[in-house]
């Protein structure tokens, strides 16, 4: 019996009370059960009679009593004891809670999905650096959390479109291609430009399919330079997400907006909607009604639209499309874009509370980090993919609260103890796969199960736990907090090695037989390699079968 399924025998219980007149209180769509902090106090507790022994004008005590005599009956449930005030401690029996491991390896990569945000469309946009230099580590942890926080939203129902907006237009991007043309011409970087040895790199790949462009003015080899030093970095940028095992849905151009005139008619569309104001010659967006700390201008007094417009039409885009709920990842710097983009929404007709979410993320630091050799005054991503390893650096920045700093020790992050908790994890994955190969070497098979066989206290601390990932996937999607799955992960590492030192999936020596506890054990054995797996793929961490 899954947690989920003794959530929903709880309900049917009320359901049934109130249908014959136990009690009169209006029966909740879930029932939440936790794990006691004690195992003597059994497999599952609820409070659910302190919640509505009140609103049932009851005692919670005389409430929990009634339920616990229906509950008693459901097939599985072993015992069930009032605690407390009220609270309902319950005890499965051996079956019912065994019988989880078929359950999970039946399903195999489909367990821990749920529908808990069935009918969400999501908008996700994370990363968006600017394309005119490489992804370095202030990108690293938005990169890492983003992916996951899309796979955990996926995996409970939801939609998700993960997109990177890429802002491709304004001065900066003709700075970056007059930073291509001087390094191509021998010249000193120019004021504002942009130094490292990757323009350089740049330039030499540009000329290799273009090498026209050397002879050219420097007024008309600009925009040639800026369109194809644009598009070698985007390609370096992209490769690098991919070493990192992060894809995006939609690359959405910054430029296409103003192309297409997308600026001018967000402005037009929130002028109807009652929010602009005209002052000086510029246009003015009232963002001061819905929270943000002075009105932000569109359109300056000689007709050049804002950053802070394009901002706009970009929202509206985004709305145009489909997306409801549209979710904004942005680095430490950006604390000031929450209340403005905000603002947008609101401005836009949407409330501000449930289509805009804008999550912010805390600096990171890596000690002995060295700055980059190609970029010159950064530390690349591609350089800590290198150095570190894609599987520890993104376990490690999902480990945390995106709104925590964090000090990676890449030493630390490379050894192969139990105090690693990417290792810790991932060995657990991997002695789990070996002991499936050493069962099938001597004979184990899943063709015999009888979960009641399934009763050394550690198998029955594994199977809680393994019951837990339905719903720690869909908190962890609920709340954008990744961390809660590699948290869980460490306890279900930890359940299974225990697990394994106290029982044996195959026979002691040549002169024990291959019995149905075996068989039975080796379920299970899958059933932890399963949710590890799945859990692993939320993070976009590999789950290795050797290490």
């Amino acid at each position: 019996m899954t947690p989920e399924e003794l959530s929903a025998a709880i309900s049917a219980c009320l359901t049934e009370a109130v249908a014959a007149g136990e009690i009169s209180v209006e029966v909740p769509e879930t029932v939440r059960v936790d794990r006691p902090k004690s195992r003597e106090h059994g497999d599952w507790a609820t409070n659910i009679a302190l919640q509505l022994g009140k609103k049932a004008g009851m005692a919670p005590r005389d409430f929990a009593q009634i339920l616990a005599t229906r509950l008693a009956s459901v097939p599985g449930v072993g015992a069930v004891d009032i605690a407390g005030p009220g609270f309902l401690n319950i005890t499965l029996e051996a079956g019912a809670a065994g019988e989880l491991a078929r359950t999970i390896v039946e399903a195999g990569s489909a367990y821990g999905s749920n529908e808990a945000l069935a009918g969400h469309v999501v908008n996700m946009e994370f990363v968006s650096a600017n394309p005119t230099g490489p992804l370095h580590i202030g990108h690293t942890r938005w990169a890492a959390l983003g992916d996951a926080i899309s796979r955990v939203l996926r995996a409970s129902g939801a939609s998700v479109t993960s997109e990177y907006y890429i802002n491709d237009a304004g001065n900066q991007m003709n700075v970056f291609a007059r930073s291509v043309y001087n390094r191509i011409h021998g010249l000193p970087v120019p004021e504002g430009g942009y130094p490292g040895e990757y323009i350089k790199e740049l330039g030499d790949a540009v000329l290799a399919e273009n090498p026209e462009l050397k002879d050219l003015e420097e007024a008309e080899a600009i925009p040639a330079l800026r369109d194809a030093a644009y598009k070698a970095q985007l390609a370096d940028i992209k490769s690098t997400l991919a070493d990192f095992g992060v894809s995006f849905d939609v690359f959405f151009s910054e430029t296409t907006l103003h192309e297409r005139g997308a600026v001018a008619d967000a402005v037009a569309r929130l002028r109807e909607q009652g929010h602009i104001f005209d002052l000086e010659g510029a246009v003015w967006l009232r963002t001061t009604d819905f929270g943000d700390d002075k009105d932000r201008v569109l359109i300056r007094a000689n007709g050049e639209p804002t950053y802070f417009a394009a901002d706009a039409a970009y929202y509206l885009s985004k709305k145009d499309r489909g997306f409801e709920e549209k979710i904004y990842l942005l680095g430490a710097d950006h604390h000031g874009y929450v209340n403005r983009l905000k603002a947008i929404a609101a401005c836009a007709g949407d409330d501000k509370d449930k289509n805009i979410e804008v999550l912010i993320g805390q600096l990171i630091s890596v000690n002995g980090a060295k700055l980059s050799k190609r970029a010159g005054n950064i530390i690349e991503l591609r350089d800590l993919i290198n150095w570190i390893g894609a599987d520890a650096l993104r376990y490690s920045l999902a480990r945390f609260p995106a709104d925590s700093p964090i000090a990676l020790d890449p030493e630390q992050l490379k050894k192969n103890t139990n105090d690693n908790p990417v290792f810790y994890v991932q060995y657990a994955h991997a002695r789990s796969a070996a002991a499936a190969r050493n069962a099938a070497a001597k004979g184990v098979t899943r063709n015999d199960f009888d979960a009641a066989l399934l009763t050394d206290p550690t198998e029955n601390e594994l199977l809680a736990v393994l019951g837990q990932f339905p719903s720690v996937v869909a908190g962890s999607a609920e709340f954008r907090e990744p961390h809660r799955i590699a948290r869980y992960l460490e306890q279900v590492a930890g359940a299974y090695h225990s697990w394994y030192a106290a029982t044996r999936i195959t026979p002691m020596g040549e002169d024990e037989a291959i019995a149905p506890v075996h068989g039975t054990r080796l379920w299970l054995n899958d059933a932890a390699t399963t949710v590890l797996a799945n859990g692993l793929e939320l993070l976009g961490v590999s789950a290795p079968e050797r290490m």
